[in-house]
């Protein structure tokens, strides 16, 4: 029973950490759910780059190279590694080892955000296919991006398949 007590104790601990937001980046907060069989969790999400996003049949295919967001002590410890200073700007650092991009498939009813000029940092919903435009280099939407997608997105997906992609934010 102790055991219990301190596994739950140190699972809620993680989940606080998680989820405290830190300066002006925008915190996505994904739901700790214990699991009820083997194999990975039900829903992963990733922050990352869109490498490219083409129609295929009644979807499309995304290719999408992970990276690392990092934020707090992680993300100063990290920086001193790399350039020898542990100053992290607005409190986030990105890392990217590799630029290797996997492909996921992505439901043309997929939720999609993207940061627009005059829209809070909630984002603007658009379609799939309009971010699919976005990636091609076009602008489908009646304002401009208020930032490139370079700024990497927040990928949520289960198995192969994503659900949601969120642009990041960056000050």
């Amino acid at each position: 029973m102790k055991e219990t007590g301190l596994l739950l104790f140190g699972l809620a601990a993680t989940i606080l950490i998680a989820t405290t937001g830190c300066g002006g980046t925008k915190t996505v907060t994904v739901s700790a759910t214990a699991k009820s069989s083997v194999g990975g969790p039900r829903e992963v999400v990733e922050y990352g780059y869109i490498k490219s996003l083409e129609s295929k049949g009644s979807g499309f295919e995304l290719r999408f190279d992970p990276a690392w967001f990092l934020t707090g002590k992680t993300a100063n410890q990290a920086a001193l590694e790399d350039t020898g200073s542990s100053d992290v700007p607005n409190d986030s650092y990105r890392v990217n080892e590799s630029t290797r991009a996997y492909t996921y498939i992505v439901p043309a009813s997929a939720h999609v955000r993207v940061l627009t000029t005059g829209a809070n940092l909630s984002g603007t919903p658009i379609t799939v296919a309009q971010l699919a435009q976005i990636v091609a280099g076009k602008n489908p939407l009646p304002k401009p991006l208020f930032e490139p997608i370079s700024t990497g997105f927040w990928m949520s997906f289960r198995n192969d398949k994503v659900e949601s992609l969120e642009q990041q934010y960056h000050p």
